[in-house]
């Protein structure tokens, strides 16, 4: 049962320190009742208060990491429905399905394409995120096998085991102590013995039920038998089902805070036409899956899939922002361009992608604009001939450059006038209205 903040206010120190990063304690009690604080933060809170507030303090969905090292995968510590109350907090994690019934050389290449899937955009890296290993067999010593195969030639990445067979659950898992992988297959006729493998090798345990309700009497009952960490599935395969019983499970672990069902879900989404596949993977991505299991990991599809994952996992108050200051892009002489832009993340790697596609070495000044393109935030007073200025003298670019021209967006050509007003002995120059104009703007100048 949630606590309301004065509840929770009774329950703390009282002393308005501020080591918490608020004024009072009575601001910090609200912001724990809102979720938009942990307990944590009280440096001096009791340990009755912990144990009372722990539970009611706790992200509704449960936080659990994936995978040990550098690519572990955080999961779950959601506390809204809709990405507009506050950002969503952990990306889902995608993972791509390997069938003990392939042959050596199959697994081989599906993990070869998964440690290659990294690709860079917007300064941010993505990746496939794990391998989901499926005893389709339903023989103990080849889902071994393909295990071994993947923990050998793969260590470092996150495994989910896809069984219900409790001995071939128990040879694999072995194969991955201390690295936090998912056991997935515990249902209500296996659930004492699979619980009890997941604690003994402490790993994330994947709970699958036929609808809700079954669902939440399951994880309450492999709750109470010493389980914490799960991942949930409600045997979601079509769209529809995965669209709908993924949102009434988000919604009772937010806005009611029942328990049973506050896990990060999983979804399978393998289909036989990639295209399809894609589509549903899209509709897990959107409606609050954790991890997807794929059948097919397409370059095409991944970054689709990368693409629309990084778009819904940002803050969508707060702009991506990449910091204020000159970059240099190649191997620039002093006699090479000088170019300015917003520091708008997706503005600044488009552009600086167009000009290292030119292969013209070049100076680019990205200027803070609190993460605006160039036509909004001249619309805004935030990109102007004063402020343009300032940034260009304050850098001491001067010094790096033997001439003094400055070219500009072609969006902002009203601006040239009056920054050469603004920058004594300066030369502006309009450049392409568009990031891709830029690579022939460049060769024709340099010509």
């Amino acid at each position: 049962m949630a606590l309301s903040g004065v509840e929770i206010f009774k329950l703390l120190p009282k002393t308005n320190c501020k080591k918490c990063g608020h004024p009072t304690c009575l601001a910090f009690a609200m912001k724990l009742a809102q979720r938009q604080a942990t307990l944590d933060a009280c440096p001096d809170v009791s340990d009755e208060a912990k144990r009372v507030l722990g539970e009611a303090s706790a992200p509704p969905v449960r936080p659990i990491t994936f995978g040990s090292g550098d690519k572990a995968v955080k999961m779950g510590e959601e506390t809204v429905l809709f990405r507009h109350e506050k950002k969503f907090v952990n990306p889902c994690a995608f993972a791509v399905e390997v069938k003990d019934t392939l042959s050596e050389s199959e697994i081989t290449k599906k993990i070869e394409d998964v440690l290659a899937s990294e690709i860079d955009r917007v300064g941010q890296k993505l990746r496939i995120d794990a391998i989901a290993i499926t005893n389709a067999s339903g023989d103990k010593g080849k889902f071994e096998a393909a295990a071994k195969l993947v923990s050998s030639k793969a260590p470092n990445t996150p495994v989910i085991l896809s069984t219900t067979d409790t001995a071939a659950a128990e040879a694999a898992i072995k194969l991955f102590s201390g690295k936090r992988p998912i056991l997935y297959g515990a249902n209500s006729s296996n659930a004492d013995a699979m619980a009890n493998i997941a604690k003994t090798e402490k790993a994330i345990l994947g709970v699958t039920a036929h609808g809700l309700e079954d669902l939440s009497n399951l994880t309450e009952k492999i709750k109470a038998l010493g389980v914490e960490d799960m991942v949930i599935d409600a045997g979601s395969v079509k769209a529809k089902d995965i669209l709908g019983n993924n949102t009434l499970i988000r919604r009772a672990a937010t806005k009611k805070n029942f328990k049973p069902l506050g896990y990060p879900v999983i979804n399978f989404v393998q289909r036989d036409d990639t295209l399809l596949e894609l589509l549903v993977a899209g509709i897990a991505v959107t409606k609050y899956s954790s991890v997807i299991v794929l059948s097919s990991i397409e370059k095409w599809k991944n970054l689709v899939l990368f693409t629309l994952r990084q778009n819904i996992y940002t803050d969508p108050q707060v702009p991506m922002q990449v910091e204020q200051k000159i970059y240099n892009i190649g191997e620039p002489k002093p006699e090479s361009p000088l170019m300015i832009t917003t520091n708008f993340s997706l503005t600044y790697f488009i552009v600086s992608g167009e000009v290292e596609n030119s292969k013209v070495p070049s100076r680019l000044a990205v200027m803070d604009c609190e993460g605006l393109s160039v036509l909004t935030a001249w619309a805004a007073g935030k990109f102007t001939a004063t402020k343009i200025a300032q940034f260009i003298t304050e850098s001491g670019i001067e010094k790096d450059i033997s001439h003094k021209e400055l070219i500009i967006p072609g969006y902002v050509a009203i601006l040239s006038g009056s920054i050469e007003d603004k920058l004594e002995g300066w030369k502006v120059t309009v450049g392409p209205r568009e990031a891709n104009g830029l690579p022939a703007f460049l060769k024709a100048r340099a010509a």
